[in-house]
């Protein structure tokens, strides 16, 4: 299965299913990988999609849509009953199954479930009853444990007997009598022992397991810390419940990133594949609001120093020098300390060490920006305003830092994602103090030396 260039292909695309050549088109789907089709359809036109879509195959369809972002999911079924979709989830893993039913209409999901076969459909509501992103959100219930006694011609039997409802094996899970994981045997191992060795004489003990709440990030560090390629999931009593593989890891790493990227931009709930103006203003005007008041709060705080701005009309010049050094420091430094909490790098218990460090890193910059803005200024507005301007820039820049290395900190202890506070919610803070802190200055010199 060749890689694609979507530059070359998707004009001929185009063309072929406006000539309506149904063959041509299936013989090069048919060749393609599902996520490169998945690429094809995000580049097409609704109407086009819908048609390319209804060609694929059941099988390849239901690997398609696991591609597929939920705006196109939506449209390319759109006219499908619960028995179309019904047979296409039937061809999906445990996992991706459930996350598929999960995201359609609650009416329709209860149809398309029980068209399903009985044990599927029991699977998917298991794994629903699961918060979404956790370790039981993600996990698969496709897995294989076998006992201890069990030898290694046994244990090759049963993946081929499963070949079915696990199509990646990399880990077999040992277990006891009562079911309790005891440890795992990766699939080299397996194929280079003996057949008549038992599953006891070759198994790694210090296996890796997380419990079923567990959050997806922690499970995603838990990956990338030990270049784990699967894991088991466990319930209260050691047992393992299902599987989470790097195919699923990836994923979730894509999901956060883009998620605090979202955060970032202030529009979490933003689909990108999303075609209606109003889904997308209704995403994003929340959080466009928290700049919005925050804003109006700086007109309150200028009103209220409008004598100060009369007497020095100078002053207004410099508003948008602080809130800038402010709103970049305090984003900078909320910036590391959410990194270093979506990596693992950074705990609860560094609040104190973080605080001082960032401390110490905003006092240096702070005292060089107000050693060159006083220089600056000097030649510009005089001594007096310049002793201000200093004064204000070492104490914004400094109280920036602090609450941008802060206000992650408070988030993840109240459980809250840190990535909010790099959103408008830290701009518009640093905004706001910084506003304050400069007209309190100045009123205050202006008080002493007016």
């Amino acid at each position: 299965m060749a890689t694609i260039e979507l530059d070359s292909i998707l004009p001929d695309i185009e063309t072929l299913i406006e000539n309506d050549s149904r063959g041509a088109l299936l013989n090069i789907l048919l060749d393609m990988h599902p996520a490169d089709i998945e690429e094809v359809l995000n580049h097409l036109r609704k109407e086009e999609r819908v048609y390319l879509f209804g060609l694929l195959p059941t099988e390849l369809a239901s690997q398609v849509l696991t591609e597929l972002d939920t705006p196109i999911v939506e449209q390319v079924l759109e006219d499908s009953d619960e028995q179309k979709i019904s047979e296409l989830v039937d061809f999906m893993e445990s996992d991706d199954a459930a996350d598929f039913v999960a995201n359609l209409n609650e009416e329709v999901a209860d149809k398309v479930l029980k068209q399903m076969p009985k044990k599927d459909s029991r699977e998917v509501i298991q794994l629903l009853t699961h918060e979404e992103d956790t370790a039981g959100g993600i996990m698969a219930l496709e897995f294989i444990a076998m006992p201890t006694t069990a030898t290694v011609n046994e244990t090759i039997e049963k993946i081929r007997e499963m070949r079915d409802d696990s199509e990646e094996v990399y880990n077999i899970f040992v277990v006891d009598d009562h079911g309790k994981l005891l440890g795992s045997v990766s699939l080299t191992d397996l194929v280079l022992a003996k057949g008549y060795v038992t599953l006891r004489e070759i198994m790694e003990v210090d296996v890796h397991s997380v419990a079923v709440d567990i959050d997806q990030e922690e499970v995603a560090n838990m990956f990338r810390k030990y270049d784990l390629v699967s894991l088991a999931v466990v319930d209260l009593q050691n047992r393992p419940v299902g599987r989470i593989t790097i195919d699923d890891i990836i994923d979730v790493m894509e999901e956060e990133g883009a998620e605090d990227l979202s955060y970032v931009a202030g529009a979490p709930d933003e689909e990108i594949l999303e075609e209606s103006s109003f889904i997308v203003s209704k995403a994003r005007i929340p959080w466009l609001l928290v700049s919005f008041f925050g804003n109006i709060l700086a007109a309150f705080i200028l009103e209220a120093f409008d004598a100060t701005l009369e007497r020095f009309i100078a002053s207004a010049f410099f508003f948008p020098l602080i809130m800038a050094m402010g709103g970049s420091t305090g984003q900078q430094a909320s910036v590391i300390v959410v990194r270093g909490l979506a990596t693992g790098d950074i705990f609860l218990s560094d609040t104190r060490y973080r605080l001082i460090r960032e401390f110490r890193i905003s006092l240096l910059t702070s005292i060089f920006f107000a050693t060159l803005v006083f220089g600056v200024i000097y030649f510009w507005q005089g001594v007096l305003f310049a002793a201000i301007l200093s004064l204000t820039m070492f104490m914004v820049i400094n109280a920036a830092a602090i609450m941008g290395t802060a206000i992650p900190l408070i988030f993840k202890k109240l459980n809250i994602d840190p990535a909010l506070a790099t959103a408008p919610f830290i701009a518009t803070t640093n905004d706001v103090f910084g506003l304050l802190i400069y007209l309190a200055v100045l009123t205050s010199f202006l008080g002493i030396f007016g």
